[in-house]
């Protein structure tokens, strides 16, 4: 009986609450705590972070003069160019200026083309931000089916067979699955182009046909963490005396597997992906240049490259804001979980 309350009070939390309009108070303040303990802890790491971004350029001894001018600028020439960019005042006072532009979306310009470093970024992003999400996707469909399935026919055939697919693509770079995937699918079997990229609004079927790769290669890393973490932590959850519960009161076991295990089993899987998606951004780096696209970490890479300090500068915040962004959401969606799957992760 008292399993039975408990089970009804966390399906439908208004069972404790009272009425709808009483129970509707706690549920916002318990919002507001929320969103004003993740600010706290958002806010101060944006800062730090950006601030380690800026200091990154101000001590990197590079300067626009140096990249425009070369060997042929004198002492002079670099003076004046930093003087009218404003480098020669106290870092922490730079630091202050080029935050307040940042807060609104003004990266300042390239020092090699003199091009906004903001409109540059949002003419690639979109590539990036395709392959990515499409990897993403990719990775919690076939995570979460993997990791399922392994959980719920452990000690089979499937459940090793899942663990043997995950050991052995844990342990293949990004690069080494593009460069396969482009042999087998371009070369022996030419069933899609092996580089370019063709925005949405042309053609979607096209759209989809260059970023599948990519996004596969992408996305096998996080496929084999995923599966690995959510198998793990479902097998956990099926040991617990709550599903034995569930089984002695006759509930089936699709309704225990969703109403129960994964409730408390997928904490750690969920914790797992959002430390994932630093790396996907991160990886689209080597992925866009194996596969010839003009995306966000190819532009990020070449700026470094040419020791283009604004453009380094502008692709690190929106790299933090999309990483803080990114693991904001998977905050949220551990709060809708059970307290025991809190706790495991």
């Amino acid at each position: 009986m008292t399993a039975t309350v408990v089970e009804s009070t966390w399906a439908n939390p208004a069972a404790v609450a009272g009425p709808a309009r009483g129970g509707a108070v706690p549920a916002v303040a318990g919002a507001a705590r929320w969103l004003l303990r993740t600010l706290a802890l958002t806010v101060p790491v944006f800062l730090f972070a950006t601030f380690l971004t800026f200091l990154l350029g101000a001590v990197s001894g590079l300067s626009p003069a140096g990249l425009l001018l070369g060997d042929a600028a004198t002492p002079a020439d670099v003076a004046r160019v930093r003087a009218e960019l404003g480098l020669d005042r106290p870092v922490l006072v730079q630091y202050v200026d080029w935050l307040s532009h940042v807060v609104r979306g003004d990266f300042g310009s390239s020092w090699l083309n003199g091009v906004s470093v903001s409109s540059q970024i949002g003419d690639r992003l979109s590539v990036s931000l395709s392959v990515a999400g499409f990897a993403l996707l990719i990775a919690v469909v076939a995570g979460t089916a993997l990791g399922v399935g392994a959980a719920v026919w452990r000690g089979t055939w499937f459940d090793r067979a899942v663990t043997v697919f995950c050991s052995v693509v844990a342990a293949l770079p990004p690069f080494v699955v593009a460069v396969a995937l482009i042999v087998v699918f371009s070369v022996l079997l030419p069933l899609v182009p092996s580089a370019g990229y063709v925005p949405f609004d042309q053609d979607p079927g096209m759209w989809l046909t260059l970023i599948t790769l990519p996004a596969v290669a992408l996305s096998l890393d996080a496929v084999a963490d995923i599966a690995r973490q959510l198998r793990t932590g479902l097998a956990g959850a099926y040991r617990e005396n709550y599903v034995l519960g569930a089984v002695v009161r006759g509930l089936g076991p699709r309704r225990i597997l969703f109403n129960h295990v994964l409730r408390n089993g997928a904490g750690p899987a969920l914790s797992v992906l959002g430390l994932r998606i630093p790396m996907l951004v991160g990886g689209a780096v080597v992925t866009e240049s194996i596969f010839g696209m003009s995306g966000f970490g190819r532009f990020a890479a070449d700026g470094a490259l040419r020791g283009d300090v604004p453009v380094v500068q502008g692709t690190l915040v929106v790299a933090i804001v999309l990483v803080l962004v990114a693991n904001t959401i998977v905050d949220a969606l551990l709060l809708r979980l059970r307290p025991a799957a809190r706790r495991r992760s």
